[in-house]
Parts: C-alpha cells; structure tokens; sequence
C-alpha cells in the first residue's frame, strides 16, 4: 500500500464520490493510503461517506458539494483544491437519471450530459494531469459505457457522451502513458448502483429499489477490475456482458451495431 500512495499520492479526486461505484472507489483509495476529495452535488451524503472512509482508513478527507452541470463546475472544483497535492484522478459522475427519448425532454437535459461527461472530465483532466506529468506518475481514471459502443434509443446525448469519454480516455493514455502516468477508460454494462435500482423500480423492472437488478454487475466487482487493469490501460472492459457486446460491435457494420442495440433496448426495456 505505501508503493501504491507513493506513485498515486498524496490525494486523490473522485467525482461522484456520494454512492455507487464512486464512493467505493473512494474506499479503496483510501484503504490504499491516499487522502481523498469527494466531489458529488450533495454535502449530508458526502459527509457520511468521508466519516465513514476517515474511520475506516484513517487518511484525510475533503468534501466538496458541486453540480458537474454547472458552467462554472471545473472552475469551482480546482479552485476547492488548490492547496491539495492531487496524484490520482476518478471521474465517475454522468449517469443519465431519464432514459427517455431524445425530444420528449428539455433540450437543458442533453445540455447537463454533456457538460457532465464531456466538457468538465476533459477540463479537470487538462488541470491535474500536467502536475502527474512534471512529476512522471499519477493516475487517472474515466468511467465509460457500454452505451458509447454505438447509438441507441432512450440514450441518444448519453451514448455519445460515453463514446466521447471512451475515445478521450484512450488518447490522453497515448499522450500521458510515456511521462509515467497511467490512465484507464473503464467500460461498464449493467452494474449494480443506487441509480440504476431506482430507474428499474420506477419502471417496474424490480419491484423494490432494494433488489438487485437482473443481470448487474456488482460494485466490489468493478472496483477490482479497475485496480487490477490501472497500468493495463488504456481500455478495460468490465464483466462478460459487455466485453461480449464489444466483440458483437466489432463484428458488424456500424449500421447493424446501431440495429442491434435498438432491438435489444426494446426488447428489453418495452420503449
């Protein structure tokens, strides 16, 4: 663990840090013996979740309660962490809250996704990664989709924001990779968060937000395999389902890949 916090250290940055898989990599940072910075909008959740890291591991925490949509978030993020040594980088926020057709939502929703998934991920990026740099190691990870892999119904500004930060995680590691600073595009399916229990018992998938949903990975899961493929970058992709699609896209036109998802979205979401 101290190899770990010296080549990642001192401080990490994990943005969507209140549950889910954020806040478990959280965890695991901090069990790794780096301090962390929890970025997420609501400040009750993220003190908990410091409490709960700072008794458990025993390592500094800073909380900072910020809306990623917000124009100014990057802004507001690094100047909240100014004083603070940051080697390691998660970015984890951006799950899409609707999964509704493009046009039967305000235009301010799709705007939300790509400020939160594309512009601020790229702006922190520019920042922290040019210290990791000078210093020649750091870390960075990008959380992705399976919904980048092609276009799809229900998901038209959430896919394409996920193909975006599959493709910006894979070419910063072209860039960065040689100066000693790994970076990984993690590539999720179906996994197992708070959000994706609370769409599918909205939708009367799972009959309570309790349940698991069918078919979702685990957290502790994900979180392993982005530990366990830190330097294997610059992509990994998380469990069988998706790494089966991923072989599916590749074995098809773009056109039928697009087919494919479409058919599969209604048969298994009735939309």
């Amino acid at each position: 663990m101290s190899e770990f916090a010296e080549q990642y250290g001192p401080w990490a940055l994990v943005a969507g840090a209140s549950d889910g898989v954020g806040s478990a990599m959280a965890a695991e940072l901090a069990r790794r013996g780096l301090n962390v910075a929890l970025l997420a909008r609501r400040q009750g959740v993220l003190d908990d979740v410091a409490a709960g890291i700072r008794e458990s591991a025993g390592v500094q925490t800073r909380t900072l309660a910020i809306d990623l949509a917000a124009p100014d978030a990057a802004r507001d993020v690094i100047e909240a962490t100014a004083d603070l040594d940051v080697g390691f980088l998660v970015y984890c926020a951006g799950a899409d809250p609707r999964f509704a057709p493009f046009l039967t939502g305000p235009l301010a929703d799709a705007e939300s996704l790509v400020q939160r998934n594309c512009m601020v991920p790229m702006q922190l990026c520019h920042h922290y990664a040019q210290p990791m740099v000078n210093r020649g190691r750091g870390g960075i990870i990008i959380f992705g989709s399976g919904a980048g892999f092609a276009g799809g119904p229900n998901m038209v500004a959430y896919g394409a924001s996920k193909a975006f930060d599959m493709v910006f995680a894979e070419a910063l590691w072209t860039e960065l990779h040689p100066s000693g600073v790994d970076v990984l595009g993690l590539i999720l399916g179906k996994t197992d968060t708070p959000a994706l229990r609370k769409l599918e018992h909205e939708r009367g998938q799972i009959s309570s937000p309790e349940q698991t949903p069918p078919g979702a990975a685990a957290v502790d899961d994900v979180v392993a395999a982005a530990f366990a493929n830190l330097t294997n970058g610059p992509t990994c992709l998380v469990g069988p389902e998706v790494q089966a699609a991923a072989q599916l896209m590749a074995s098809v036109s773009r056109n039928d890949a697009v087919r494919f998802i479409a058919q599969a979205i209604t048969a298994t979401m009735g939309s």
